[in-house]
C-alpha cells in the first residue's frame, strides 16, 4: 500500500509541476484531463502527507526517549508516541479505503424511476412521497432535477415518474436506492384506523452519455399518439406523446409531459440508453454484481431494501439493518446518515474482500 501510496504522490507532484508551466495550457484538452487528475490525487495526497507526518513524528518520539530525560517527559513522550500511532491507524485505514477501486459511473448524473406496486391508491400516494424524498434530498446536495416522464393518478399520486438529478457524485449517492420500497401506515382513507402496508419500485441508472450506448435507428420503434391526462384540451388535439421500442430488447420507453414531439423525443431516449446501459452493465459484470448483492443488495428491483413505518416513526434499512426512528426528517430528504452507513457497509465489504483475496 505505502509503495502505491507514494507512486501517487509522485505522480500528483509531475502533475502540479506541468500544470505551472508556462506552456500548460497550449492543449486545452490535455490541461483539462491534467487538471481533472490532479483534483482526484489531491484529497489522498493531503492524507497520506498527514500519515507520513504521524510516522515521522513517532520516530522522533522514539529518538527523544534514548535521552536522559526525568520521569515526568518520558511519560509525555509516551503518551505522544500513543497517540501518533492512534492517528497512524486511522490514518492508514481511511487511506484502504481511499485506494479502493472507484465505481466509474460514481461521477454520471443519474436517472431514477419510481413506479406503483402493491397496494392500490396508497402504493401509488406513497410513490408520489418518495419522489418527493428524493427532490428534497436534491435540493439539500444542489443536484438539478428534471422530470422525464410523468404518469400520475387524479390523486396526486405516482403511476410511473422518471426523474433526472444532475449534480457532483449524484450516481453514487443515490446508487443504493434500487429496489423495493415498503410503507406501514394508516391511509387517510381508512375509516376503521387499520395499519396497510403497500410498496412502490424505485430503479436507479446513471445516465448513459452518447459514448456509453449506441443505437442503431433500424433498431427503433417510434410511435406517436395523442396525450392523455392533466394537461388540459391541447393533450388530446395533437400526437405529441412519444413511444419509443427498442426492437432488440423489447425495452419500451414513453414520453408525453412536453408539447414538443421533439423534446417528448429527447427525453424518452435519454431513459432509453439509460435503460440499456444498465442491461449491458448487468450482462457483463456478473461478478461485480454477485459481490455488490453481498454488500448493500444487488440493486435489483424486486429486491426489498426498505421499510417506512409510519406508527412507530422509524425507517428500516434491511440490508445492514439499520433503523432510524426519525422518519419525518427522513422523508424530507435528510437521507445523508442512512446512505453514508451504506457507502461505509460496501466499503467495509470490499475491505474484506481483499483482505481474503
Amino acid at each position: 500500500m505505502l509503495n502505491k501510496l507514494k507512486s501517487l504522490k509522485k505522480r500528483y507532484e509531475e502533475l502540479t509541476t506541468a500544470l505551472s508551466s508556462p506552456d500548460a495550457m497550449a492543449d486545452q484538452d490535455k490541461w483539462l484531463q491534467m487538471t481533472k487528475e490532479q483534483v482526484q490525487l489531491e484529497q489522498i495526497v493531503t492524507v497520506y502527507d498527514e500519515y507520513v507526518e504521524a510516522v515521522d513524528g513517532e520516530a522522533d518520539c522514539k529518538a527523544m526517549l534514548e535521552d536522559h530525560l526525568d520521569a515526568d517527559m518520558k511519560d509525555m513522550v509516551h503518551a505522544e508516541i500513543n497517540a501518533l500511532q492512534e492517528k497512524q491507524a486511522e490514518l492508514e485505514s481511511k487511506l484502504r479505503i481511499m485506494l479502493l477501486p472507484k465505481d466509474p459511473n460514481d461521477e454520471k448524473n443519474v436517472i431514477i424511476e419510481i413506479r406503483a406496486g402493491t397496494g392500490g391508491d396508497e402504493a401509488s400516494l406513497f410513490g408520489a412521497d418518495l419522489l418527493r424524498m428524493y427532490m428534497r434530498y436534491a435540493e439539500r446536495h444542489n443536484f438539478k432535477t428534471e422530470f422525464l416522464t410523468q404518469n400520475m393518478t387524479e390523486m396526486g399520486g405516482v403511476k410511473e415518474v422518471a426523474l433526472s438529478l444532475s449534480g457532483k457524485m449524484a450516481y453514487s449517492r443515490m446508487k443504493y436506492e434500487s429496489g423495493v420500497h415498503r410503507v406501514q401506515r394508516v391511509p387517510e382513507t381508512e375509516s376503521q384506523g387499520r395499519i396497510h402496508t403497500s410498496a412502490a419500485t424505485v430503479a436507479v441508472m446513471p445516465e448513459a452519455e452518447d459514448v456509453d450506448v449506441q443505437i442503431e435507428q433500424k433498431d427503433l420503434k417510434i410511435d406517436t399518439y395523442c396525450s392523455s391526462g392533466a394537461g388540459g384540451q391541447h393533450v388530446n388535439k395533437t400526437s405529441s406523446a412519444i413511444r419509443i421500442t427498442h426492437l432488440p430488447t423489447g425495452v419500451v420507453v414513453q414520453c408525453q409531459d412536453e408539447r414538443s414531439q421533439l423534446k417528448n423525443k429527447e427525453k424518452a431516449m435519454r431513459v432509453l440508453k439509460s435503460r440499456l446501459y444498465e442491461m449491458a452493465q448487468a450482462q457483463h459484470d456478473d461478478a461485480e454484481a454477485s459481490k455488490r448483492k453481498s454488500m448493500v443488495g444487488s440493486g435489483d428491483r424486486s429486491e426489498r431494501i426498505r421499510t417506512y413505518n409510519f406508527p412507530q416513526n422509524r425507517v428500516s434499512d434491511h440490508r445492514i439493518n439499520l433503523t432510524l426512528y426519525r422518519l419525518e426528517a427522513f422523508m424530507d430528504g435528510d437521507m445523508d446518515e442512512m446512505i453514508d452507513a451504506l457507502i461505509l457497509a460496501e466499503r467495509t465489504a470490499q475491505l474484506s474482500g481483499e483482505a481474503q483475496a
